[in-house]
């Protein structure tokens, strides 16, 4: 199987590449020194990606599973963005070729990386906000 058109056109213009310094989340997947790796960014407002970011070293399939899942993501709740998978990330992609089916991985896992450091993020500051009305 060859790429999809859809995987062509994420992988030539991926939507939502580069850092965000002010993310409320940071998720990476994969690792750098032996093949693919992602870090992802998330911007949350009222339980809502309002704003995703990404940065990717890998192959095509991998820039474009990344590419489509900032674009599945954004504008989801937080629980609704937790529930995409691999397969939802290829489903939209309109399929990947056999051998490059575990690139979706990367895109899952790291936003879900990046949402549980979200979460991590608002305990503390919770607890800190709550330590603050204590004293």
């Amino acid at each position: 199987m060859e790429y999809t058109e859809k995987v062509i056109d994420h992988f030539m213009s991926p939507r939502n590449v580069g850092s965000m310094p002010d993310a409320d989340g940071e998720g990476e997947y994969g690792d750098s020194g032996c093949g693919d790796s992602l870090v992802m960014y998330i911007k949350v407002k009222d339980n809502v990606i309002t704003k995703i970011k990404y940065l990717i070293f890998g192959c095509a399939a991998s820039v474009a599973t990344s590419s489509m899942m900032s674009v599945l993501a954004e504008g989801k709740t937080i629980d609704e963005a937790e529930k995409i998978t691999e397969n939802d990330i290829v489903e939209a992609l309109d399929g990947l070729p056999d051998n490059k089916i575990h690139c979706s991985v990367l895109g899952a896992q790291a936003l879900k990386n990046a949402i549980m450091n979200y979460r991590e993020n608002q305990n503390e500051e919770n607890e800190y906000m709550n330590a603050l009305k204590i004293n």
